[in-house]
């Protein structure tokens, strides 16, 4: 789906918008805006974590030190799980509310007591595209009662490279696993491609998510992310000629 920045009117809807998927790492958009306010994160590179071996790495590329332009750009689960752990649950949860993000339940897996580091990762926490695009839009116009510095700093890193027609595009994926009454459906992936892209004073926000049919290993983020950098010149051509 596609939004207007400025007011957040939607310009495209296409399939089920309001159907609630995991975030998986599009929630690192908000984990960003929160580092940033609290201080856990400073700028492009600091804090610079370095890899412990009891660290969740099931990419080689997070075997190493990471910041947050890497946290980004390699997607680093452990990096955001830091990051929580320093937060607390407390402060987690009011920027959840604050947010107004999905359904904001970070109690996590039945049971486990890890909504702290597992809530975004195919468990309780939940959000459909079009609250990411109302997520997008608070973020995108300074309406999330946090820092100038955690505006420009997250818009900094989620930098994703400009269009052929001119359009910056900022952006995250994300890759978990379709819900179900008894758990996350191992077999079949969630995939995403959410941010923005501004031109001129314009920024139209987009949301694009795919719920695999039949199992597929190649990453449905990625999918996502390319068939979305696919279409957006011609639909963001559109929407401005329309505009």
């Amino acid at each position: 789906m596609l939004a207007d920045g400025a007011t957040g009117r939607i310009l495209k809807q296409q399939g089920s918008c309001d159907q609630r998927l995991t975030p998986a790492s599009t929630f690192k958009v908000a984990l960003s805006v929160m580092g940033y306010d609290s201080g856990f994160l400073t700028d492009e590179h600091h804090p610079a974590l370095p890899y412990r071996e009891s660290y969740l790495a099931t990419d080689p590329a997070w075997k190493t030190t990471v910041d947050p332009t890497s946290w980004i750009h390699n997607s680093v689960v452990w990096y955001s799980q830091q990051f929580t752990v320093w937060l607390g649950p407390e402060r987690l949860h009011d920027y959840i509310v604050r947010f107004k993000y999905g359904n904001q339940d970070i109690s996590g897996n039945p049971g486990m007591n890890d909504g702290l580091t597992q809530a975004w990762l195919s468990s309780s926490l939940r959000i459909s595209p079009l609250e990411q695009v109302s997520f997008l839009q608070k973020l995108v116009t300074r309406q999330l009662a946090v820092s100038a510095h955690a505006y420009e700093m997250t818009a900094r890193i989620l930098a994703v490279g400009t269009l052929p027609n001119g359009w910056e595009v900022h952006g995250k994926t994300g890759t978990g696993y379709q819900m179900q009454a008894n758990g996350p459906d191992l077999k079949r992936q969630v995939g995403w491609f959410v941010g923005w892209a501004s031109r001129g004073g314009r920024t139209i926000l987009f949301a694009y998510a795919l719920a695999d049919e039949q199992p597929d290993k190649s990453s449905a983020g990625q999918r996502a992310r390319t068939a979305c950098m696919a279409e957006l010149p011609g639909l963001l051509d559109a929407e401005s000629t329309a505009h």
